[in-house]
C-alpha cells in the first residue's frame, strides 16, 4: 500500500539523519533506492511507470482504493 502526502521540498530528496523526539516525522531517516521514473499513464485512478533505481526496476502500477479513502494507493510490480 502507498499512502499520498503533501509534496515535500526538493532538498529533502537527499537527506539522510534523525529527526528529533516531537518534530514532525520524527526518526530515522534513511535513504533506501535512487534512481529515475518514466511515466507511461497517469490518470486519476491509476498511475503506471517504469523505475530505474539502485534497487528497484520495472514496471509498476498505482492504483487508487477508493473505498479506502482517496489518498490510498496499491502498488503492483508488473510484467515486463
Amino acid at each position: 500500500m502507498a499512502v499520498e502526502t503533501e509534496d515535500h521540498p526538493i532538498e529533502y530528496a537527499k537527506f539522510e539523519g534523525t529527526i528529533p523526539v516531537g518534530q514532525y516525522g520524527a526518526g530515522t531517516v534513511k535513504i533506501w533506492d535512487k534512481g529515475s521514473y518514466e511515466v507511461k499513464v497517469w490518470s486519476e485512478d491509476m498511475i503506471e511507470f517504469n523505475l530505474n533505481g539502485e534497487k528497484l526496476k520495472g514496471r509498476f502500477v498505482l492504483v487508487r482504493l477508493k473505498k479506502a479513502g482517496e489518498k490510498n494507493w496499491l502498488l503492483l510490480k508488473g510484467k515486463k
